[in-house]
């Protein structure tokens, strides 16, 4: 598979991802995968039209994206949130490291931040499923409660 095609899969398993937090997850949730989607876009149409200023995009695209989600965790305080700011963090890093290294991007550098992105995505993804399972469970007690108290 070319490098290519591996960054489109991962960019739709990202967008996946933020149509399962839009589809099932809270408000927090949503607004993460909101930030996820516009950061996947920018990135992308940067890396089109601005691939002579790629690396300081994805660092100022990656820092706008982890102040956005830090904004959303400190209003909704959702444990999940926090491991995707320490991925945003170990992403952010590796971005200013390359810049301030004028290191290229080699394989090992492309994995690294694969992966970490793919720790976002996860985050984003297990907070929603976490979410909706916790809605779920409080309806189904709502209605075993009010059925409780109809046969009572």
């Amino acid at each position: 598979m070319s490098g290519h095609l591996l960054y489109l899969a991962l960019q739709a398993f990202s967008v996946f991802a933020g149509i399962f937090a839009f589809w099932k997850g809270g408000a927090a949730e949503r607004l993460a995968a909101g930030v996820v989607i516009v950061n996947v876009a920018v990135g992308y149409l940067a890396g089109r039209h601005l691939a002579d200023l790629g690396e300081v995009v994805r660092l100022g695209n990656d820092g706008l994206a982890a102040l956005a989600l830090l904004a959303i965790t400190l209003r909704f305080g959702a444990p999940w949130m926090g491991g995707a700011m320490l991925f945003y963090a170990a992403q952010f890093a590796l971005h200013s490291y390359l810049i301030v290294m004028e290191r290229p991007v080699d394989y090992w550098i492309a994995l690294i931040n694969n992966i970490n992105w793919n720790g976002v995505v996860w985050c984003l993804i297990i907070g929603t499923a976490t979410s909706w399972r916790a809605r779920v469970r409080r309806a189904r007690a709502r209605s075993t409660q009010l059925a409780q108290q109809e046969a009572a």
